[in-house]
């Protein structure tokens, strides 16, 4: 969540950049809920130290009459009593001074733009797009190739699932395992997280309370707590640090999980979602980095190109798009979108997005290191990345590397991978 003093010192410029993706005057309410409440909550704590100092000196006045031998008058005030209603009001209004400020989305940085998707910034242009006559979109050929069944998928699962098969279970698998070395080479510590997490990993990753029906929740009686499946690894990750320390000399922490991704959320009717670009479960290789807050910036750009050069060694065509402040999750600080291009739909669709925090996850699930020379601990930042979504990478793949003759060729980096250089149409029937 956000910085209360911040709030209390610059008010006005938490208010403009909050603006940039929330309504004024929804801003304005909120901040005065949060001035309010934390006003309260400033009074309710003098009046405690007050009250505990007033019990402090009756107590020390009593044993100093009845050491004298003087006569001592009981006292008609409950100071015990007294303190107690204090607290519960204390506890009151700081439970309400959470849950307004957990509500709250991070600040944007100052380079990310207002407004909603229409306002998103392409920065950057990788290559050209493959020039391919009577193009076929990725559904089709995964059903001539054999490559995914959708009509078993949704007699598992329903609306919105679908099996890998064959070839097109190699590729993927193929994709994985390529991330997973990828990653590992690159320093990365490699991490199998639970799919089944906690809520306290949901509101840390500030997906709680705003998205909670976002997600898959599990039934549980009244004794147990609360679980989700995960709708990303980002999520397991930095659930793993809650309320640890880092010491600096181990800042970047870079961490990697390969999860399948479990999201309630529908996908859309019109073409562009169609396949496995959207579903409620799909494979996805995560990245991320706890940092010092100076080196954030630095860390994104550098999360960002690598990113990148996955894409570009896969050989595709692709962008690079810095998203406006409403189009960003609302735990990021600023968020670089990595856009393939698909040449069914003449569009981009996203395969990576590389976000930073800052400070804001950290401060909800309390996770600081030790600075060298100060008593205090600071904040960590946080960084993360789809690196990347098969989902969207196999059908990119599909559709760029169609050929005439209704083939696809592989990526050249995972031939040895998947075990052939082409996929052609099966001889048999499924």
């Amino acid at each position: 969540m956000l910085d209360i003093e911040l709030i209390r010192k610059d008010r006005a410029s938490v208010e403009a950049a909050l603006s940039k993706r929330l309504e004024p005057s929804e801003v304005s309410r909120a901040l005065s809920a949060i001035a309010e409440l934390d006003k309260q909550r400033r009074e309710l704590i003098g009046d405690i130290d007050a009250e505990r100092a007033r019990r402090k000196e009756e107590a020390r006045a009593f044993g100093a009459a009845k050491a004298a031998g003087q006569a001592v008058e009981p006292t008609t005030r409950d100071a015990k009593a007294a303190l107690q209603e204090l607290e519960d009001r204390l506890a009151a209004v700081q439970e309400q001074l959470t849950t307004v400020m957990s509500e709250l989305p991070n600040l944007p940085a100052e380079d990310v733009v207002a407004g909603g998707k229409e306002a998103n910034v392409v920065v950057k242009v990788f290559g050209e797009a493959p020039k391919i006559d009577n193009v076929r979109d990725h559904v089709t050929l995964a059903n001539e190739l054999g490559l995914v069944d959708f009509e078993r998928g949704v007699k598992l699962g329903g609306s919105g699932f679908w099996i890998y098969t064959g070839w097109g279970a190699r590729l993927e698998w193929a994709l994985v395992n390529w991330f997973i070395d990828r990653h590992f080479a690159a320093g990365y510590q490699f991490m199998l997280p639970p799919h089944l997490l906690l809520d306290s990993a949901g509101y840390a990753a500030g997906q709680f309370p705003k998205f909670y029906d976002d997600v898959f929740h599990i039934a549980t009686d009244g004794d147990e707590r609360g679980r989700f499946l995960l709708p990303t690894s980002e999520t397991a990750i930095l659930g793993a640090y809650q309320n640890e320390i880092f010491e600096t000399a181990d800042l970047p922490h870079k961490a990697y999980a390969y999860t399948p991704c479990y999201r309630s959320e529908k996908a859309g009717s019109h073409s562009d979602e169609r396949g496995t670009v959207r579903g409620h479960q799909f494979n996805k290789v995560e990245i991320f980095q706890f940092t010092s807050p100076e080196d954030g910036e630095k860390t994104l750009e550098e999360m960002v190109d690598y990113a990148e050069d996955l894409v570009s060694s896969l050989g595709l065509h692709f962008r690079r798009s810095l998203l406006a402040a409403g189009d960003s999750s609302a735990s990021m600080r600023k968020t670089i979108d990595i856009e393939v291009w698909m040449p069914s739909t003449g569009k981009y669709k996203e395969v990576s997005s590389v976000s930073w925090a800052g400070d804001y996850q950290a401060r909800r699930a309390g996770i600081r290191y030790r600075v060298p020379g100060s008593k205090n601990n600071r904040f960590v930042h946080t960084l993360n990345g789809s690196a990347l979504a098969t989902s969207r990478i196999f059908p990119a793949i599909l559709e760029q590397f169609q050929q005439d003759d209704g083939s696809v060729l592989v990526p050249e980096v995972l031939r040895d991978k998947v075990g052939t250089d082409r996929i052609v149409k099966p001889t048999k029937r499924r």
